[in-house]
Formats: C-alpha cells, sequence, structure tokens
C-alpha cells in the first residue's frame, strides 16, 4: 500500500489483556517475535493476566509460543524481547491490578491496550482503565466478536464510548490485516484492465468461501455459544464482500476507505431465513463441551444482493463451514458468457471465472477458454495462475500487521463502529431466527441443501 501522513504519535508501550490466554499464545507472542525481527517493535510490552507467575514464568511461555511458529528462533531477539516483556497480575474486577498498571505506566505518554480477553469483560475492564485515567491518554483494540447481536453491540459500543472516544477504539477482524485481502484493492485499482468489466453487465455471479477441514477442536464450549453465523459470516465474509463491491475510495486514509465499504453494507438487505442455509456435521453434539441438544449451526451459506448501480441483479453467494472437505479462502469471480456462442457445443457452461485465492498460498487464477488440438474449432478452459509468495516474497502475517498499525494509531485496518452497527443488521434476522439445520458429513462440501442457493452449484476452479 502506498504511504500515507501520519498524524498520531506512536505507541510507547503495548499492554496485552490476557496475556497468558489462548490468543496471546497462538497469535500475538509469535506476531511480537516477527516484528522484532522486521525491527518494527520500538516499544516495551507489559502483559496483563491474572495467572500467578513471575517474570520467568512468563518469558518461558512467550518463548514456548513463539517455539511453535518459528521453530529456531533467534537467540539475540530473544534476549530483546526478555528485556522488554514484563508482567502485572491480578483480577479484572479489583482495583488494585489498574492501580498497579497505572503505575508502570506512570512514564509512558501513549500506550495501547489491547484486549485479548471474552467481550463480556470489555466494559468492565474499560472502567477500570478510566477509573486510574489510562482512556484519557490509551488507545484501545477490541477483538471480535464486537457483540453477539445488534442491540448488544449498540450497548458494547455505549460503554466504550462512556470513557473512550471513537478515534481511540480499534476494533479487530484479522482478515483486515491479510496481505492477501489487501490484494483485492490493488489487484481492483492498481490495474486498469478490470474497471470496465467490473459491474452488473458482465459479472453472473460472485462466490466467497471461508472453508476449514477441521471441526471445533477442543473449542466446543465457546463455538456452541457462537456459530458459523456469528463466528465468520457476519465479519469476516461481509468484510471481503465489501472490498470486492465498493467504489474506489478518494485515498486510502482510514476515513475514505470506511466510508465506501459503508456504502457496501447499508445497501445490502437484511437476510431472510429463506435466503440461507445451515447446518450442523454429525458428530458435533458429542464434542467436549457442546450442548447435547445444540441447534448451533457449524456451516452457514447465504445469497446476498448489493442493491446499487454497480452490482444490480449480481448475486453474491457466500458460505463458510467447519469439518469440510478442504481449508481454503477464496473468491470466484463468473463472468457472463459471450452474446453469441460460437463455439457452442464445447463452451457451453464454461465461462470465464477468475479466482482470489486469500489463504496460505495466496494468488490469482484466470479460467480461459483456449483452441483445443486438432482440426476442429473446439474449445477447453486453460487456467493462468500467479502464486504471490512465490513471485514476491515472503508475507507478514495478518497480526504482526494489525499490532503495528495500532502501535501507529492508523486504523485502516480496523473497523469502524457504523459499518459493525450495519453488518449486524445484516445477519439479525438470521440470528434471532429459530435454525432449520441440515446434517452432513466430515469431509463433505456441507449440506446438499446449500447447492439450491446457487443456480449452477458452487464453482470450482
Amino acid at each position: 500500500m502506498s504511504a500515507r501522513k501520519r498524524t498520531v504519535e506512536e505507541a510507547d508501550v503495548l499492554v496485552l489483556f490476557g496475556a497468558t490466554g489462548d490468543l496471546a499464545k497462538k497469535k500475538l507472542f509469535p506476531a511480537l517475535y516477527s516484528m522484532a525481527k522486521h525491527d518494527s517493535l520500538n516499544c516495551d510490552v507489559v502483559g496483563v493476566a491474572s495467572t500467578k507467575w513471575d517474570h520467568e514464568q512468563f518469558v518461558a511461555h512467550a518463548v514456548e509460543a513463539i517455539g511453535k511458529v518459528f521453530p529456531n528462533p533467534d537467540p539475540k531477539i530473544i534476549a530483546e524481547l526478555d528485556a522488554e516483556l514484563s508482567l502485572v497480575v491480578g483480577d479484572y474486577s479489583q482495583d488494585k491490578l489498574y492501580e498497579d498498571l497505572a503505575d508502570v505506566l506512570k512514564d509512558k505518554k501513549n500506550p495501547v491496550i489491547y484486549l485479548a480477553i471474552p467481550p463480556a469483560f470489555f466494559g468492565n475492564v474499560t472502567k477500570g482503565l478510566a477509573r486510574v485515567g489510562l482512556t484519557e491518554r490509551c488507545r484501545l483494540v477490541v477483538e471480535k466478536p464486537f457483540g453477539r447481536d445488534l442491540q448488544s453491540a449498540i450497548r458494547l459500543q455505549d460503554e466504550l464510548e462512556e470513557v473512550l472516544s471513537e478515534d481511540r477504539i480499534f476494533r479487530i477482524d484479522h482478515y483486515l490485516g491479510k496481505e492477501s485481502v489487501e490484494d483485492i484493492l490493488v489487484f481492483r485499482f492498481a490495474n486498469s484492465i478490470w474497471e470496465p468489466l467490473w459491474n452488473h453487465r458482465y459479472i453472473n455471479s460472485i462466490q466467497i468461501t471461508m472453508a476449514e477441514d477441521f471441526g471445533v477442536e477442543g473449542r466446543g464450549a465457546f463455538y456452541d455459544g457462537v456459530g458459523a453465523t456469528r463466528d465468520v459470516l457476519q465479519n469476516h465474509l461481509l468484510q471481503v464482500l465489501a472490498l470486492i463491491a465498493m467504489e474506489p475510495p478518494a485515498d486510502l486514509s482510514s476515513q475514505n476507505m470506511e466510508d465506501e465499504k459503508l456504502k457496501v453494507f447499508r445497501a445490502i438487505a437484511a437476510l431472510h431465513p429463506e435466503n440461507v442455509v445451515r447446518g450442523q456435521y454429525v458428530g458435533y453434539l458429542e464434542e467436549a463441551g457442546v450442548a447435547p441438544e445444540s441447534t448451533t449451526e457449524t456451516y452457514t451459506a447465504a445469497t446476498l444482493h448489493v442493491d446499487n448501480w454497480r452490482w444490480a441483479g449480481v448475486p453474491f453467494y457466500v458460505r463458510t463451514g467447519k469439518a469440510l472437505a478442504e481449508s481454503t479462502l477464496e473468491v470466484i469471480v463468473e463472468f457472463k458468457q459471450p452474446p453469441r456462442m460460437l463455439f457452442a457445443e464445447s463452451q457451453a457452461g464454461s465461462p470465464n471465472l477468475l479466482r482470489f485465492r486469500l489463504g496460505k498460498r495466496d494468488g490469482v487464477d484466470i479460467e480461459l477458454q483456449a483452441k483445443s488440438p486438432g482440426d476442429s474449432l473446439s474449445t477447453e478452459p486453460v487456467k493462468l495462475t500467479v502464486e504471490f509468495s512465490a513471485a514476491l516474497g515472503e508475507r507478514q502475517e495478518a497480526y504482526e500487521r494489525l499490532l503495528r498499525a495500532a502501535i501507529a494509531g492508523d486504523h485502516m485496518r480496523f473497523t469502524r463502529i457504523d459499518s459493525v452497527l450495519e453488518t449486524w443488521r445484516i445477519v439479525e434476522g438470521v440470528i434471532n431466527n429459530e435454525a432449520r439445520l441440515f446434517p452432513y458429513f466430515k469431509g463433505s462440501w456441507g449440506p446438499d441443501r446449500a447447492e439450491e442457493l446457487t443456480p449452477n452449484g458452487w464453482l470450482e476452479l
């Protein structure tokens, strides 16, 4: 992305609430190591937790977490992290924790405080920070989900706004930190050949898939209170859809970017149950922590329309699920067939396809028609493929980029409250409706009923 003028002072300390938790272990400590490796960790790191560890135990935990992602970490970088890490231990419900934290931060002018804790604690923690004066100078990073539905998101925002202005709140959707997702913006707006085609005149449909080939993996108690619609569709998939559908912003400022995404969300009608298929994989009810009669969906597919001039009549098909055939994150753009099929017999049913691969092996595939060998003028599809990591080199992980953006005070990779509320509005009629669940087997592509959402089935490329 092009450089943007910074108008906010960079943070001088990063505070991690939930520093001994799962998110910190799996994502945040490896991200901090990578930042140090790239010389972009230029502040102290203070962990906050209820776990009664001393400094050595805390650092050992961090090093273990780093080692699972980076098998041979650089001893010099580990030593630097040891010097930068500290831990404040206490009960989140007690004033003493916040008083101890304020004492640790007394010489810091611009802290970033990251709440890697369940959203139920957000309100009480921010009030505790306010009581010791930290909200007057901090930036607050909060993890998704931001609420459970529209009303709870409004209540949570009201709680945060009591002590923080909107410009100090950074809401994470880690998909917005993915380089592969930002590639959508570059592909669309840095290459003039696509813009004339990027509308209802040339595009027949768009399909967005986020699939995982594993189940809840020991997180049944958490997942059973969330489900696929809340966990993925309301945030990740709608954010990707907005990048595909949005108009070009005037510039890359967070304000203009979010304004254009907001227009897309406002153009999407609220989902109705008849446009949604929800499923549950066979065996989910036997998972640890899952209620015996659970009606939580592990799969959701839906049809949405962006009711504006550019996308009139173009269906957007989205799906997400656990225990599916493979793990993938992709967008497939199906172009319309030519107005006259000169090669009708061989060309029929083979439209041009464009696929954004947004997962591990991110890149772009384009499927075109080419002449088959031999005397006849028949066609067959050929695929042109670019793998960005091979072409461009190492890609940085999402959490590294998000931490760096929060430290820099850059909102562009974070969600704004009006967009969050619009996405909850879109799914509200589904999450508040009793689910009719269609069973599916592990290793499949979900319930057969989901095939009925699309006229020609889910596309493959």
